[in-house]
């Protein structure tokens, strides 16, 4: 699962570089927050969590990390078309904004549910 999460974190990486390359060449700053959330959960929080999988592989087996990483991929994407909308003015896609930030937090909250039962201090000699 961590391997998986820090490939698809690169994907929201590239993404979010675009955007800002985007927004400093055209001096159009609307989609700051799509930018902003897709470095942060894309491409950091992915990252940092894919790695927690890779360091601790009794949490990335789970069915909690499945849960996590299906939630976090479906969510992000649809939080962000929404959130692109929205911006620019138009709120007939807020419901994906709506539904993909609930999808996302929903994620974010099983992921620390496994951090916490599941990330354990290595046992001396192991």
């Amino acid at each position: 699962m961590g391997v998986r999460l820090i490939k698809i974190s690169v994907i929201y990486f590239l993404i979010g570089v675009g955007i800002g390359y985007y927004m400093s060449t055209s001096h159009a700053y609307n989609l700051t927050p799509v930018h902003v959330h897709i470095n942060l959960l894309g491409w950091t929080a992915l990252t940092l969590a894919g790695i927690i999988y890779i360091l601790f592989p009794a949490a990335g087996k789970t069915k909690l990390a499945t849960w996590h990483f299906w939630l976090h991929n479906i969510g992000l994407p649809l939080m962000m078309v929404g959130l692109a909308f929205v911006v620019y003015g138009n709120e007939s896609l807020l419901i994906l904004t709506i539904v993909g930030a609930n999808l996302t937090t929903l994620g974010v909250l099983l992921f620390v549910i496994n951090v916490l039962k599941n990330v354990k201090q290595p046992v001396e000699g192991e």
